[in-house]
Protein backbone atom coordinates (compact mmCIF):
# COMPACT_ATOMS: atom_id res chain seq x y z
CA UNK A 1 0.00 0.00 0.00
CA UNK A 2 1.58 3.24 -1.16
CA UNK A 3 1.99 6.18 1.27
CA UNK A 4 -0.15 9.17 0.51
CA UNK A 5 1.88 12.25 -0.56
CA UNK A 6 2.38 14.93 2.11
CA UNK A 7 0.76 18.29 1.72
CA UNK A 8 3.04 20.90 0.08
CA UNK A 9 3.51 22.89 3.31
CA UNK A 10 4.51 19.87 5.40
CA UNK A 11 7.02 18.65 2.80
CA UNK A 12 8.58 22.08 2.64
CA UNK A 13 9.10 22.19 6.40
CA UNK A 14 10.66 18.70 6.35
CA UNK A 15 13.16 19.75 3.67
CA UNK A 16 14.10 22.84 5.66
CA UNK A 17 14.75 20.75 8.80
CA UNK A 18 16.98 18.41 6.81
CA UNK A 19 18.94 21.33 5.36
CA UNK A 20 19.45 22.90 8.80
CA UNK A 21 20.64 19.60 10.28
CA UNK A 22 23.10 19.07 7.44
CA UNK A 23 24.37 22.64 7.84
CA UNK A 24 24.96 22.11 11.55
CA UNK A 25 26.91 18.94 10.83
CA UNK A 26 29.09 20.74 8.26
CA UNK A 27 29.74 23.60 10.71
CA UNK A 28 30.68 21.12 13.42
CA UNK A 29 33.18 19.43 11.12
CA UNK A 30 34.65 22.83 10.15
CA UNK A 31 35.03 23.73 13.85
CA UNK A 32 36.74 20.42 14.60
CA UNK A 33 39.15 20.86 11.70
CA UNK A 34 39.99 24.46 12.67
CA UNK A 35 40.51 23.49 16.32
CA UNK A 36 42.80 20.63 15.35
CA UNK A 37 44.78 22.92 13.08
CA UNK A 38 45.08 25.62 15.72
CA UNK A 39 46.16 23.07 18.32
CA UNK A 40 48.80 21.68 16.00
CA UNK A 41 50.08 25.16 15.12
CA UNK A 42 50.18 26.10 18.80
CA UNK A 43 52.12 22.96 19.62
CA UNK A 44 54.66 23.71 16.90
CA UNK A 45 55.02 27.31 18.08
CA UNK A 46 55.52 26.25 21.68
CA UNK A 47 58.00 23.55 20.80
CA UNK A 48 59.89 25.32 18.06
CA UNK A 49 58.83 28.97 17.66
CA UNK A 50 58.55 30.29 21.27
CA UNK A 51 61.49 28.40 22.67
CA UNK A 52 65.09 29.16 23.58
CA UNK A 53 67.48 26.88 21.77
CA UNK A 54 70.75 28.27 23.14
CA UNK A 55 72.54 30.95 25.21
CA UNK A 56 72.62 33.41 22.30
CA UNK A 57 68.88 34.01 22.84
CA UNK A 58 69.50 35.38 26.35
CA UNK A 59 70.08 39.15 26.33
CA UNK A 60 71.89 40.69 29.32
CA UNK A 61 71.66 44.49 29.34
CA UNK A 62 73.04 47.14 31.67
CA UNK A 63 75.80 45.26 33.52
CA UNK A 64 79.54 45.64 33.08
CA UNK A 65 80.35 43.09 35.77
CA UNK A 66 77.99 40.17 35.12
CA UNK A 67 78.34 38.07 31.97
CA UNK A 68 75.68 36.14 30.08
CA UNK A 69 77.16 32.86 31.27
CA UNK A 70 76.85 33.98 34.90
CA UNK A 71 73.21 34.93 34.36
CA UNK A 72 72.41 31.57 32.76
CA UNK A 73 74.17 29.73 35.55
CA UNK A 74 72.46 31.74 38.29
CA UNK A 75 69.04 31.32 36.63
CA UNK A 76 69.64 27.56 36.25
CA UNK A 77 68.57 27.59 32.59
CA UNK A 78 68.78 24.34 30.60
CA UNK A 79 68.40 24.54 26.82
CA UNK A 80 66.23 24.01 24.92
CA UNK A 81 63.29 25.37 26.91
CA UNK A 82 60.01 27.09 26.14
CA UNK A 83 59.50 30.74 26.97
CA UNK A 84 56.11 30.09 28.55
CA UNK A 85 57.71 27.72 31.05
CA UNK A 86 59.76 30.60 32.47
CA UNK A 87 58.31 32.61 35.36
CA UNK A 88 59.79 36.17 35.28
CA UNK A 89 59.10 36.83 38.97
CA UNK A 90 60.85 33.67 40.11
CA UNK A 91 63.77 34.33 37.77
CA UNK A 92 64.06 37.89 39.10
CA UNK A 93 64.22 36.73 42.72
CA UNK A 94 66.72 34.00 41.88
CA UNK A 95 69.03 36.36 40.01
CA UNK A 96 68.80 39.10 42.65
CA UNK A 97 69.86 36.61 45.33
CA UNK A 98 72.74 35.09 43.36
CA UNK A 99 74.29 38.02 41.45
CA UNK A 100 76.14 41.13 42.72
CA UNK A 101 73.52 43.50 41.31
CA UNK A 102 71.24 46.11 42.80
CA UNK A 103 68.24 45.71 40.50
CA UNK A 104 66.99 42.95 38.18
CA UNK A 105 64.35 43.00 35.44
CA UNK A 106 63.23 39.98 33.38
CA UNK A 107 61.15 40.01 30.19
CA UNK A 108 60.04 37.28 27.78
CA UNK A 109 60.19 38.44 24.14
CA UNK A 110 58.12 36.41 21.69
CA UNK A 111 59.10 37.75 18.26
CA UNK A 112 61.83 36.68 17.89
CA UNK A 113 61.90 34.43 20.96
CA UNK A 114 64.39 35.81 23.50
CA UNK A 115 64.83 36.28 27.22
CA UNK A 116 65.84 39.81 28.21
CA UNK A 117 67.54 40.40 31.58
CA UNK A 118 68.14 44.01 32.67
CA UNK A 119 70.70 44.49 35.45
CA UNK A 120 71.87 47.45 37.50
CA UNK A 121 75.31 46.83 38.96
CA UNK A 122 76.13 47.46 42.58
CA UNK A 123 78.50 50.35 43.14
CA UNK A 124 81.08 50.17 45.90
CA UNK A 125 80.81 53.12 48.28
CA UNK A 126 83.20 52.01 51.04
CA UNK A 127 85.91 49.52 51.83
CA UNK A 128 84.92 46.93 54.42
CA UNK A 129 86.27 44.28 56.77
CA UNK A 130 84.60 41.23 58.28
CA UNK A 131 85.63 38.35 60.49
CA UNK A 132 85.38 34.85 59.00
CA UNK A 133 86.50 31.42 60.26
CA UNK A 134 89.54 31.86 58.04
CA UNK A 135 90.46 35.22 59.52
CA UNK A 136 89.99 38.84 58.50
CA UNK A 137 88.37 39.29 55.10
CA UNK A 138 88.54 42.57 53.17
CA UNK A 139 86.09 43.73 50.51
CA UNK A 140 83.62 46.50 49.78
CA UNK A 141 79.99 47.39 50.50
CA UNK A 142 77.39 49.05 48.30
CA UNK A 143 74.95 51.76 49.32
CA UNK A 144 72.48 49.14 50.59
CA UNK A 145 75.05 47.61 52.93
CA UNK A 146 75.62 44.47 50.83
CA UNK A 147 79.05 42.85 50.90
CA UNK A 148 81.01 42.91 47.64
CA UNK A 149 84.26 41.34 46.54
CA UNK A 150 86.37 44.29 45.44
CA UNK A 151 88.09 44.23 42.10
CA UNK A 152 89.84 46.86 39.98
CA UNK A 153 86.49 47.90 38.52
CA UNK A 154 85.07 48.64 42.00
CA UNK A 155 87.68 51.07 43.30
CA UNK A 156 85.66 54.14 42.39
CA UNK A 157 88.21 55.41 39.88
CA UNK A 158 85.67 55.43 37.05
CA UNK A 159 83.60 58.10 38.75
CA UNK A 160 81.36 58.49 41.74
CA UNK A 161 82.29 58.23 45.39
CA UNK A 162 85.66 56.63 46.08
CA UNK A 163 85.37 53.89 48.70
CA UNK A 164 88.98 54.37 49.84
CA UNK A 165 88.01 57.34 52.03
CA UNK A 166 85.61 55.32 54.22
CA UNK A 167 86.13 52.02 56.02
CA UNK A 168 83.42 49.76 57.46
CA UNK A 169 84.69 47.42 60.18
CA UNK A 170 82.89 44.46 61.75
CA UNK A 171 80.44 43.92 58.86
CA UNK A 172 77.83 41.20 59.33
CA UNK A 173 74.75 40.32 57.24
CA UNK A 174 72.48 41.39 60.13
CA UNK A 175 73.92 44.92 59.97
CA UNK A 176 73.05 45.65 56.35
CA UNK A 177 69.94 47.73 57.10
CA UNK A 178 71.51 50.02 59.76
CA UNK A 179 74.66 50.33 57.66
CA UNK A 180 72.54 51.51 54.73
CA UNK A 181 71.01 54.18 56.99
CA UNK A 182 74.41 55.46 58.03
CA UNK A 183 75.73 55.41 54.45
CA UNK A 184 72.71 57.44 53.34
CA UNK A 185 73.81 60.10 55.86
CA UNK A 186 77.33 60.20 54.48
CA UNK A 187 76.62 62.91 51.93
CA UNK A 188 75.39 65.22 54.71
CA UNK A 189 78.46 64.55 56.81
CA UNK A 190 80.72 65.04 53.81
CA UNK A 191 84.30 63.82 54.02
CA UNK A 192 84.32 64.09 57.82
CA UNK A 193 83.14 60.48 58.18
CA UNK A 194 86.17 58.20 57.93
CA UNK A 195 85.08 54.96 59.62
CA UNK A 196 81.95 53.00 60.58
CA UNK A 197 82.60 50.31 63.19
CA UNK A 198 80.24 47.62 64.48
CA UNK A 199 81.35 46.39 67.88
CA UNK A 200 80.72 42.77 68.97
CA UNK A 201 77.70 43.97 70.97
CA UNK A 202 76.22 45.59 67.85
CA UNK A 203 76.95 49.16 68.95
CA UNK A 204 77.64 51.47 66.01
CA UNK A 205 80.67 53.74 66.36
CA UNK A 206 81.60 56.44 63.86
CA UNK A 207 84.95 58.15 63.50
CA UNK A 208 84.73 61.69 62.15
CA UNK A 209 87.43 64.26 61.57
CA UNK A 210 85.50 67.10 63.21
CA UNK A 211 83.76 65.36 66.11
CA UNK A 212 86.08 62.47 66.88
CA UNK A 213 84.45 59.23 68.01
CA UNK A 214 80.64 59.17 67.89
CA UNK A 215 78.84 56.30 69.61
CA UNK A 216 75.43 55.82 68.00
CA UNK A 217 74.33 52.98 70.25
CA UNK A 218 72.55 49.81 69.07
CA UNK A 219 70.93 49.51 65.61
CA UNK A 220 67.38 49.94 66.88
CA UNK A 221 64.43 52.19 66.09
CA UNK A 222 66.25 55.24 67.52
CA UNK A 223 68.99 55.14 64.90
CA UNK A 224 67.25 57.63 62.60
CA UNK A 225 66.84 60.09 65.49
CA UNK A 226 70.50 59.69 66.49
CA UNK A 227 71.65 60.43 62.94
CA UNK A 228 69.51 63.59 62.91
CA UNK A 229 71.13 64.74 66.16
CA UNK A 230 74.57 63.98 64.74
CA UNK A 231 73.85 66.09 61.67
CA UNK A 232 72.77 68.96 63.93
CA UNK A 233 75.92 68.66 66.04
CA UNK A 234 78.10 68.55 62.95
CA UNK A 235 76.67 71.92 61.91
CA UNK A 236 76.40 73.63 65.31
CA UNK A 237 78.85 72.11 67.77
CA UNK A 238 82.31 73.24 66.57
CA UNK A 239 81.57 77.00 66.94
CA UNK A 240 80.04 76.50 70.39
CA UNK A 241 82.98 74.63 71.90
CA UNK A 242 85.22 77.53 70.78
CA UNK A 243 88.01 75.43 69.39
CA UNK A 244 88.09 72.86 72.17
CA UNK A 245 88.77 69.49 70.52
CA UNK A 246 85.98 66.92 70.92
CA UNK A 247 87.16 63.46 71.97
CA UNK A 248 83.92 61.43 72.08
CA UNK A 249 80.19 61.96 71.65
CA UNK A 250 77.71 59.45 73.05
CA UNK A 251 74.33 59.53 71.28
CA UNK A 252 72.94 56.36 72.83
CA UNK A 253 70.24 58.64 74.26
CA UNK A 254 69.61 61.10 71.42
CA UNK A 255 67.74 63.47 73.75
CA UNK A 256 70.75 63.73 76.07
CA UNK A 257 73.96 63.65 74.05
CA UNK A 258 77.12 63.33 76.13
CA UNK A 259 80.23 65.17 74.99
CA UNK A 260 83.74 64.35 76.07
CA UNK A 261 86.23 67.15 75.43
CA UNK A 262 89.94 66.56 75.30
CA UNK A 263 91.55 68.06 78.37
CA UNK A 264 94.71 69.91 77.52
CA UNK A 265 97.44 69.84 80.18
CA UNK A 266 98.29 73.25 81.65
CA UNK A 267 101.27 74.97 80.16
CA UNK A 268 104.46 74.42 82.14
CA UNK A 269 105.81 77.47 84.02
CA UNK A 270 109.03 78.90 82.58
CA UNK A 271 112.09 77.67 84.39
CA UNK A 272 113.96 80.28 86.40
CA UNK A 273 117.76 80.31 86.31
CA UNK A 274 119.47 79.07 89.46
CA UNK A 275 121.29 81.61 91.62
CA UNK A 276 124.83 82.14 90.61
CA UNK A 277 124.25 81.11 87.01
CA UNK A 278 124.25 83.33 83.97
Amino acid sequence: MSQAPLPPGVERRRQLRLQRRNERLRNLWRLLLLSAGAAGLGYVLLRQGWSLQGPEQVLVIGSKQVSREEVIRAAQLRFPLTLLSLQPRQLKERLAAALPVEQVGVQRLMLPPRLRVDLVDRQAVAMAERRTPGGLNRGCVDRLGNWMNCGPQLTGQSGGLSPSSLLVRGWQPAYRAPLAQVLAQRERLGENLSQIRFEPTGTIVLLTRNLGEVRLGPPDGQLTRRLEVLEHLEAELPPRVKGKPVNTIDLSDPDRPELGLTVRPPAAAPRRPLPGTN
